[in-house]
This record gives structure tokens, C-alpha cells and sequence, in this order.
């Protein structure tokens, strides 16, 4: 028997969730089982936990979409008993149950070998946010980005993604200039590298010129909608913008004039079905270059039973940085 986090439906199509103990024979099918220490809470678990159901279909689920532990059994050569794995994306958590349980059952070419220098709370500190958040600085230097360059913005960056991003940018050498609604957060993302603070109503007054001053040299949006137009605006030339939220909706009420006449360019960053050697490089680059002192500072700790609380805190956004669940607690 283990504990999980099981989300139930009732006949009136109302969700709960709660604390259940689970035999071995309920996990789903898969090549891997884990002995989950550690997971995360992000935005989609929110949707997945509230009372609508959000991302889920099929019910009993349990929640969760990413997790750190130690394979218990593999039927895959690549993975022994006692090898210590991470996992990220592959809809773990809403198409297939995922973290929050001591236990899961996964295919095995959704995981990655969890790389040295790295504990498993730590990768889980880290989280699909911070993966997701490797991924755009990945993608913004293999198209040029260099710290001599110029400053980069990160928005959104009170959030987990954000968070993450302002903290690899600066320790990389960035000067990184962080977009935020929450004034009482500017310590915060100081404390994490960011130069200067930019209260996010500046960037989401309506849009004037499609061209403005050439601010930034890169972005990290986490945000979307009206902002990422303005920011567009306000890239130098042949610039990038790795745009991975859509916390600002998924419009884009901008132009093509960025695109032609500066030549930036929009950069998706899907953290869901990567690549296993891009998943791998991530992870890898995520050991070597985020600083793990100040990954501590963004950390608060929970447990199963703390998460249909923190499922709709998320969904309100009254969460600040990473929230490390562990399962065994």
C-alpha cells in the first residue's frame, strides 16, 4: 500500500480531492516504476485539483506533473533498480497519473536519468518551471543571445518560470531586467540577480507605435497576450523572444512589423514532448549553471495534505517561486 492524492468526481461532476492509500496493482500501465521522493506545484495542477477538473477526463486521477525519485522495477535495460530519475511533460498528471503519490508507473522514454550534482528534492525545486525555464535560455542562446549583448526581461517573473529564468540569466552574466505585478516581490527578485524591477502596467499600456526604443537584447515571457505584443516593440535587432505562458491569453494583438523591420524573432518553447536528448541537455545545463543557493530561496516545502489548499492558491496567485511536495512526508 502507498499514499497518493486521489481527485474523484461525484455524480453532480463536482471534483475532491484527498489523501488515499493505493495497492500496486491500481497504477497505470508502463515500463518503469518509481519510488516518487519529490514533486512540484504548478499552475496545471491547480486546474487539475480545482473543482472543475480542468485538464483531467478519466477519474480516479491523481495529480502531479512532474516528479524526482528511484526506479523501483524497469523493464527497460536503461533503467536499473535504485537509479535515481526525473520526469517532466508527457501530460504525467493529467492524461496519465503522475507526482503526487509514492509511487508511479511511467514509460520509460518519458524519464531522464537525474544528473550528477543533483538530489532529487532539488530537481524538484527546479520543476517543470525551471525545465521549461532552461529550455527558453537554451533557445535564446542557440540563436545568438550573448550577456554582451545587452539587458535581457524576463516577465512573469515572480512566478515559478520567471523565477527560474531570472536566476540562470544573472549567473550566466545577464543583465536582467524582471517584469512583475506584485511590488512586495522586488527583494525577491533581487535576491535572485535581477538588476532592475518594471511594474508589469507599464508593459501593458495599449501599444502606441508597433516600433519603439530598442530595449532588450533577449526575452523570457511567461506571460503572453497584450504584453508579449509590446515587448516585440521593444527588442533590438535580430533579438528573440522565448515565449512559453499564456497566463496573458493566447492572442496576439501585434503586427508584422517587428518581424520584418528588426528581424526578431518569436521563439515557442513547449516543454511537454521534448526531445530526450533536448530533455537531457536541459537537465544537464540546469546542474552546471542554476545557482542552488538561490534555487533554496524561491523553495517552500509541502505535503499531500497540503495541496488541495495550495491547488487553488496557484489558480489565484498567491504562490511565490517553487513548491517542493514531498510525498513521503
Amino acid at each position: 500500500m502507498f499514499n497518493a492524492l486521489v481527485v474523484e468526481k461525484d455524480d453532480e461532476g463536482k471534483t475532491h480531492a484527498a489523501v488515499a492509500q493505493l495497492e500496486d496493482g491500481q497504477l497505470p500501465d508502463g515500463d518503469v516504476t518509481v519510488a516518487v521522493e519529490f514533486s512540484t506545484v504548478n499552475y496545471k495542477d491547480g486546474l487539475c485539483i480545482g473543482p472543475g477538473g480542468g485538464l483531467v477526463r478519466n477519474y480516479p486521477h491523481v495529480p502531479g506533473i512532474d516528479f524526482a525519485g528511484t526506479v523501483e522495477a524497469s523493464d527497460d535495460a536503461r533503467y536499473k533498480p535504485g537509479d535515481k530519475v526525473v520526469l517532466t511533460g508527457w501530460r504525467v498528471g493529467e492524461a496519465h497519473w503522475g507526482g503526487y503519490s509514492q509511487k508511479a508507473r511511467v514509460k520509460s522514454d518519458w524519464l531522464v536519468p537525474l544528473p550528477d550534482g543533483l538530489t532529487s528534492r532539488q530537481a524538484m525545486a527546479v520543476g517543470t518551471a525551471g525545465f521549461t525555464a532552461m529550455l527558453a535560455v537554451m533557445a535564446l542562446e542557440d540563436h545568438g543571445l550573448k550577456p554582451a549583448n545587452g539587458p535581457v526581461l524576463v516577465t512573469g517573473a515572480a512566478g515559478g518560470v520567471g523565477s527560474v529564468a531570472t536566476a540562470i540569466l544573472a549567473n550566466l552574466g545577464y543583465e536582467v531586467t524582471a517584469v512583475t505585478g506584485r511590488p512586495e516581490t522586488a527583494d525577491y527578485l533581487k535576491s535572485l540577480g535581477a538588476s532592475q524591477i518594471v511594474a508589469r502596467e507599464e508593459l501593458n499600456e495599449p501599444i502606441k507605435r508597433p516600433l519603439e526604443s530598442e530595449n532588450w537584447a533577449g526575452c523570457v515571457d511567461a506571460v503572453g497576450g497584450a504584453m508579449l505584443a509590446r515587448v516585440l516593440g521593444q527588442m533590438k535587432y535580430g533579438a528573440s523572444v522565448a515565449a512559453v505562458g499564456l497566463a496573458g491569453g493566447a492572442g496576439l494583438p501585434a503586427t508584422v512589423v517587428p518581424f520584418l523591420l528588426r528581424g526578431v524573432n518569436l521563439l515557442g518553447i513547449d516543454s511537454v514532448m521534448q526531445p530526450y536528448e533536448n530533455r537531457l541537455r536541459a537537465w544537464q545545463r540546469i546542474a552546471k549553471d542554476l545557482p542552488m543557493d538561490k534555487l533554496e530561496a524561491m523553495v517552500q516545502p509541502a505535503t499531500l495534505s497540503d495541496l488541495p489548499k495550495l491547488g487553488a492558491d496557484i489558480l489565484q496567485g498567491k504562490v511565490k517561486g517553487r513548491v517542493v511536495v514531498d510525498v513521503n512526508a
